[in-house]
């Protein structure tokens, strides 16, 4: 089953002619994502790979091919109104990877669709995964997934890959995985997730990636204790950063004692989440983990 994408999610690309869109796209559907439509104003009336139509419009495209997500690779100052007209066309699920979006241009857009019945995973994020689906939407890449039982959810898309890597080597599959972005404001936070996750019946456990910055590993640690019910293992990058230094993402900076990575460590050990204590400890952690619960043998 897994979460947010499976067999059914109908895909339409945004700014699937330009450089970005174009290349991913192709890797999408080489993985086997359904993508049916693709969105470049101008462009209406020709096809992408002599497979999918060309829209000027979400709106013509959405009528046209019943598109139900929407994954969108344009430029930072053209992003905000790229969701806003997803949303607008009644686009439940929206995956934007575009990175360098202004926040006060992101602001304005979490505003606008935070009552629409809309959910964005990102911006400035790898997409997700839904391996035993065959469904990709994003950048990830598609080839080191397994399919299996155990929830990847991360704000760093580099780690997303690691994470993956390591699990599948142990051969431990996951059933979705999920980059939620890196940037000071995204539409989804690991609480959202975590509720997937928890409900997903074809998920057992969860391995969740956070960092410096912000209050989500501290949200999410008040969740695991209080309501999550699966076993969890998370790392928290970044110990070593400095205060007030951004450390690589727009969000992966030290703003108060609550930001840093032992306060958010404490806290994610006192809810009972496994503490993955490196990036090169994600899979065998994991693999205690599951082994503890009786999970894996």
């Amino acid at each position: 089953m897994g979460v947010l994408v499976d067999e059914t999610t109908r895909v339409m690309v945004q700014g699937i002619t330009g450089r970005e869109g174009s290349f991913h796209a192709r890797a999408c559907m080489a993985y086997g994502t359904n993508v049916v439509a693709g969105v470049t104003p101008g462009r209406g009336g020709t096809m992408f790979e002599d497979e999918v139509a060309v829209f000027n419009s979400v709106e013509e495209a959405v009528a046209q091919t019943q598109a139900n997500m929407a994954l969108i690779f344009v430029p930072p100052a053209f992003a905000p109104d790229a969701i806003a007209e997803s949303a607008d066309a009644g686009i439940p699920l929206i995956a934007c990877i575009t990175e360098g979006i202004p926040v006060q241009d992101m602001v304005k857009i979490y505003r606008y669709i935070e009552n629409k019945p809309t959910r964005l995973i990102g911006p400035n994020c790898p997409g997700l995964i839904n391996p035993g689906a065959r469904c990709k939407i994003g950048i990830m890449p598609g080839a080191i997934h397994l399919p299996g039982r155990v929830g990847v959810l991360s704000r760093s898309g580099t780690l997303t890959y690691e994470a993956v890597g390591q699990l599948t080597a142990l051969d431990l599959g996951q059933s979705s995985c999920v980059g939620i972005g890196g940037d000071p404001i995204i539409g989804t936070h690991f609480v959202d997730v975590l509720k997937l996750f928890d409900a997903d019946p074809d998920t057992d456990a969860v391995v969740m990636i956070g960092e410096i910055g912000g209050t989500m590993e501290q949200d999410a640690a008040a969740f695991i204790k209080a309501e999550f019910n699966k076993p969890i293992a998370a790392l928290v990058v970044g110990a070593s950063a400095p205060p007030g230094k951004r450390m690589g993402h727009a969000g992966a900076i030290i703003t108060g004692e609550s930001a840093t990575a032992e306060y958010k460590i404490a806290a994610l050990k006192n809810s009972g989440a496994w503490i993955i204590p490196t990036p090169a400890d994600i899979g065998s952690t994991a693999q205690k983990m599951l082994r503890s619960k009786g999970l894996i043998s």
